[in-house]
C-alpha cells in the first residue's frame, strides 16, 4: 500500500470492498458476548500488531522522517477512531444492529461539513444527498423512540459514533497526504489501541476468559472490518474526497441489517424501512454528483 494515486473506478471498486467487509462488523458485535468496550480495543490492538511488522520493516525510513505536521493528524485520527468505537460498540447492545449502522453512518454529514470547514467543495446535488440521508438518520432515530429508552440510548452513542466517525475520515484525508496507507494505519489503528485499552482499564472491563467462539468473532472482526473495511477505507483517501468515502460507508446500513437478519434473526421494524429508503436514496445523489466533486477535491 503505497498511496499512490489511482483512477476513481479502482478507488469506487476498493471502497466497494470495504463496504461489504465493514458491514460484517456491526451483527459479530452483537454476536459476541464480550464487553463492548474490549471488543473495539481487540479490533485495534490486533490490527496495529498484524500491520506493525510492515510498516517496521519497509515504511521505517518513512516514519523516521516524517515530521511533526505529518504524524500530529494520524495520532489524532487514532484518537478519534478510539472516540468513534467507545461510543458505537456499545450502542449495537442497545438497540438493533439496523438502527445503530444507520445512525452511525451520519458521519458522512459531519465529515461534509468538517469538509466545508475545511475547504472542500461539492456540489448542490451532494449536500441534496447528504440532507435526504441525514432525514434518514432522523427516521431511524423517531422508530426506535417509540420502541424504548433503551433504544434511545442506542440511537444517542450510534450518532455520537457519527460525529467521531466524521472526524476520523477527514483527519484520515489531511494525513495520508504525508503518509503511506502502512505508515498512517500503522500509527492510527496503535493510538487507538493504546487508549481504549487505558478505557478499559479504569472502566474495568474484562479483556479475556472469552469463550473460543467469541474470540473466532473479534478475529473475523479484526480481518474483515478493520484490516480490510477500515484500512481500504483509508488506502482510497489518498486520491478521493474524505467527504465521498464517509458517504459509501452509507451503504454499510442495508448490508448490515441483510447480515444481521441472517446470522441473527434480528429484523429491522417495518417502520424503519422507509428511513434506509431514505438513506440509499441520499447516497444515489451524492454517488451520482461525486465525481466532478471528487477532481475538484
Amino acid at each position: 500500500m503505497t498511496g499512490v494515486a489511482r483512477s476513481p473506478r479502482e478507488d469506487l471498486g476498493l471502497m466497494a470492498l470495504a463496504v461489504v467487509c465493514a458491514s460484517s462488523a456491526p451483527p459479530l458485535i452483537a454476536a459476541t458476548a464480550a464487553p463492548a468496550l474490549a471488543i473495539a480495543f481487540w479490533r485495534t490492538g490486533l490490527g496495529a500488531l498484524a500491520v506493525l511488522p510492515f510498516a517496521l520493516g519497509g515504511r521505517r525510513a518513512e516514519l523516521r522522517r516524517a515530521s511533526g505536521r505529518a504524524m500530529a493528524p494520524a495520532l489524532f485520527g487514532g484518537a478519534m477512531l478510539a472516540a468513534h468505537f467507545s461510543a458505537f460498540v456499545p450502542s449495537l447492545r442497545l438497540t438493533s444492529v439496523a438502527s445503530a449502522a444507520a445512525l452511525v453512518c451520519s458521519q458522512a454529514v459531519w465529515a461534509g461539513v468538517f469538509g466545508r470547514l475545511l475547504g472542500e467543495r461539492l456540489p448542490r446535488r451532494a449536500w441534496a444527498g447528504t440532507a435526504v440521508a441525514l432525514a434518514g438518520v432522523v427516521t431511524v432515530t423517531g422508530v426506535d423512540v417509540s420502541l424504548s429508552a433503551r433504544a434511545l440510548g442506542g440511537d444517542v452513542l450510534a450518532r455520537l459514533g457519527g460525529f467521531f466517525g466524521g472526524a476520523y475520515i477527514v483527519t484520515g484525508g489531511l494525513a495520508r497526504r504525508r503518509l503511506s496507507t502502512t505508515a498512517y494505519i500503522a500509527v492510527c489503528y496503535s493510538t487507538s489501541a493504546v487508549l481504549l485499552l487505558v478505557i478499559c482499564v479504569v472502566a474495568g472491563r474484562r479483556l479475556g476468559g472469552y469463550a473460543a467462539a467469541d474470540w473466532v468473532r473479534i478475529l473475523a472482526i479484526t480481518v474483515l472490518a478493520q484490516l480490510l473495511g477500515h484500512s481500504l477505507f483509508n488506502h482510497v483517501l489518498r486520491s478521493t474526497s474524505p467527504t465521498l468515502v464517509s458517504l459509501a460507508t452509507l451503504f454499510t446500513v442495508p448490508l448490515a441489517a441483510v447480515f444481521a437478519a441472517t446470522m441473527l434473526g434480528q429484523t429491522p421494524p417495518a417502520a424503519a424501512l422507509p428511513a434506509l429508503a431514505l438513506l440509499l436514496a441520499g447516497t444515489a445523489l451524492v454517488i451520482t454528483a461525486g465525481e466532478p466533486a471528487a477532481a475538484r477535491a
